[in-house]
């Protein structure tokens, strides 16, 4: 064999040993895979603002309670007694159960018993007292506390929007830690297979370089393409760590201990989900019925028109009426004796009336309340208005993620193209290290840029459900 064809062969044989190094993979591992819905899941079930946020129509409930106290029965007891010089000027001991109802009326059972030298003729007695009150006037339709229990119970429609505003927006700001954190693995993988190819790239250069083969300069041009990728692999695990650490703030335990993200924990391959004007128009019909923002002014308007009712009631004036069914306390007399019975002839009887001049404090509350009205209703219009272009403003983004990543995706495709053919030229002797080295930077690059914006296009899917008031996509 010549030397010339000797030293064919050898270079033959370092160039196969190059690509074989080149195309050769990184090793896998065991690792724990952590999808998006495990994630979301987990974030609905455990995290302390979701928590916080279902307590909302508990403390809606307790309001209605409350509201209700104002209907409970009431028992009061009243004693007076007094004595002066061994003489006992007089006692008192009035004993009432007063039974409030929706309708305004008032029953009363009672039980008086009153002695003593100083008292009037009429006073001193026992008597048993049945009777009612009824508002003629003013609190006939509505009333302080019908207008308190209603407007309490509207109470807990708007705390359930504002829990569901609370965890949606949780899960937005959770999703985004998650895509973020998606991409920041991406990332590395990709910076790691490139760093991988240009450490073996320097390792075969070296060893060409050293049998003369190839110049000692090409190795020094393969260290530094090395050294550039171990710098991009160390800040790219920073990234990660750092986006596991924001991804981790949204991970707790059932018992509210916080969770942290294993570091052998990693991202599935995510899918495309598609979305279309159909869905476009069920997001805007679900954001009119149930965006959190619209339902709150609409309980809001409907607070003010109970309001409204109550505030028209109080112009009347106040006529009440009360009639109460008398009888003998029953000491020592038979109860069948009509004289001492519950009878139309025993009874008590009075009027109530009482009426501003002017009612300028009742005309104000109204006026103000009609004030309140016409703003919360501007206020409306402009939720919804807005909300609408937030929707479309959303969507118009997600479409244009969509058609980036098409277009980022076939060029990498191209890109890939490139550089089979620049090695396929490097093979022959007819292409450069640089070049190759340049190509395959650039098709890291776009790699890198068609996760980033899968990632981005994710996070737009995340804040149209966001905008459409919804904790997900339909």
């Amino acid at each position: 064999m010549s030397r010339l064809t000797k030293k064919y062969t050898i270079k033959k044989l370092s160039v196969k040993l190059l690509f074989l190094l080149i195309i050769s993979t990184i090793p896998t591992f065991a690792q724990t895979t952590f999808g998006y819905e495990d994630f979301k899941n987990l974030v609905l079930k455990n995290h302390p603002t979701v928590k916080q946020a279902n307590l909302f129509p508990r403390d809606a409930e307790a309001e209605i309670m409350q509201a209700k106290g104002a209907f409970d029965p009431k028992l009061t007891s009243y004693f007076d007694r007094k004595a002066f010089k061994d003489i006992d000027y007089y006692n008192r001991w009035d004993n009432v159960l007063k039974i409030p109802t929706w309708s305004g009326v008032d029953f009363k059972v009672g039980y008086e018993r009153n002695s003593g030298k100083y008292l009037l003729e009429e006073e001193s007695s026992q008597l048993l007292v049945a009777g009612l009150s009824v508002p003629i006037g003013q609190g006939l339709i509505i009333d302080a506390r019908r207008n308190t229990l209603k407007q309490a119970q509207l109470g807990k429609n708007y705390a359930e929007a504002e829990r569901q505003k609370l965890i949606n927006s949780t899960v937005f700001y959770a999703a985004k830690s998650y895509w973020d954190w998606w991409f920041s693995y991406q990332q590395l993988q990709l910076i790691r297979e490139g760093y991988d190819l240009a450490n073996k790239r320097f390792i075969a250069t070296r060893e060409r370089a050293r049998v003369g083969e190839q110049a000692t300069i090409d190795s020094v041009e393969a260290k530094i393409t090395l050294q550039d990728r171990e710098v991009a692999v160390q800040q790219a695990i920073i990234d990660l760590q750092n986006y596991r650490l924001a991804l981790s703030n949204y991970l707790w335990s059932s018992n509210e201990t916080p969770l942290e993200l294993p570091e052998d924990a990693a991202p599935p391959i995510a899918p495309i989900r598609k979305v279309d004007e159909i869905t476009l128009l069920a997001l805007i019909n679900k954001a009119k019925l149930q965006h959190p923002e619209i339902q709150k002014l609409n309980v809001k308007i409907d607070q003010l028109q109970i309001e409204e009712r109550f505030r028209k009631e109080m112009l009347k004036p106040v006529f009440n009426a009360n009639f109460n069914f008398i009888a003998d306390g029953f000491v020592n007399k038979p109860i069948y004796d009509n004289k001492n019975s519950f009878s139309i002839d025993n009874h008590k009887l009075g009027f109530e009336f009482a009426m501003p001049l002017f009612l300028r404090k009742e005309r104000g509350k109204l006026q103000q309340v009609r004030i309140k009205q016409q703003s919360t209703g501007l206020d409306l219009n402009l939720t919804r208005r807005e909300i609408l272009n937030d929707v479309y403003a959303a969507y118009n983004e997600v479409r244009n993620y969509e058609k980036q990543l098409k277009i980022q995706e076939d060029a990498t495709r191209n890109q890939e193209i490139l550089v089979r053919a620049e090695q396929r030229k490097f093979d022959v002797g007819e292409s450069t290290l640089f070049l190759i080295n340049s190509r395959e930077s650039k098709l890291i690059e776009m790699r890198t840029k068609v996760e980033s914006l899968k990632s981005k296009y994710e996070k737009a899917l995340a804040n149209l459900a966001y905008t459409a008031g919804l904790t997900e996509l339909l």
